[in-house]
């Protein structure tokens, strides 16, 4: 199987404090894992050191063939866009529609052809159940289809890699639930999912991988 994500004893900081050390996992393609642990524990600070956004001080690390102890800035926009990132809190531009969000990745990914990015935006939508909603401004649409099209956007470039942190926080069960079905679906197409939450409850109704974070260790439940 090819690892997506490749961590070997790597120690990551926050602030020059260690959140979590002696880190050893790794994920497959098209896997589905869940990471828990109560807040300030560690997921958030896991997740943001795959996209290269806290940096790894020790032990190995690699995602999606980038050393992420050695990697160059410059290059930090290509391993991105290799991935989708999920929010919380959505991170949608307020000031423009659906369509318009979508077309704003597209174009700064190094999209050119309308009629290309008219068809990948639109099939990204079908994906989601949100195909009519293109026209929509983001503050006509409810929590769950506002992280929808978070979903969808982060679809765009054919990741091979979703983070999802905490994607159904501020959701309700139902709409939660919903969310988790999506991301396991996406899962089962080929791209491996790592999501962050602390509903256990759904945990017990999509099954996958379980990493707790917790004491400043990663914890394979699977192992305990």
């Amino acid at each position: 199987m090819t690892k997506i994500v490749d961590y070997n004893r790597v120690e990551i900081l926050r602030k020059e404090l260690v959140v979590l050390k002696n880190v050893t996992f790794s994920i497959e393609k098209g896997e589905f894992a869940y990471l828990v642990g109560r807040v300030g524990s560690g997921k958030s600070s896991l997740l943001k050191s795959m996209y290269a956004e806290i940096p790894i001080p020790e032990g190995d690390a690699t995602v999606l063939d980038y050393d992420l102890t050695r990697i160059k800035r410059r290059d930090v926009p290509m391993l991105r866009r290799k991935m989708g990132i999920v929010f919380q809190d959505f991170q949608l531009l307020t000031d423009r529609s659906v369509y318009d969000n979508l077309k704003f990745v597209l174009q700064a990914t190094g999209w050119k052809g309308r009629g290309e990015m008219n068809d990948r935006i639109d099939e990204v939508l079908g994906s989601v159940g949100m195909r009519n909603k293109s026209y929509k401004m983001p503050h006509e649409l409810s929590g769950g289809e506002q992280q929808r099209i978070v979903i969808a956007r982060a679809l765009l470039n054919r990741p091979q890699l979703v983070l999802a942190d905490e994607p159904t926080g501020n959701l309700d069960p139902e709409t939660s639930r919903q969310i988790v079905s999506l991301l396991y679906e996406i899962a089962e197409g080929g791209t491996a999912v790592i999501m962050a939450t602390h509903n256990l409850r759904l945990i017990e109704g999509f099954p996958g991988r379980v990493f707790r974070c917790e004491g400043k260790q990663l914890i394979d439940t699977s192992l305990a």
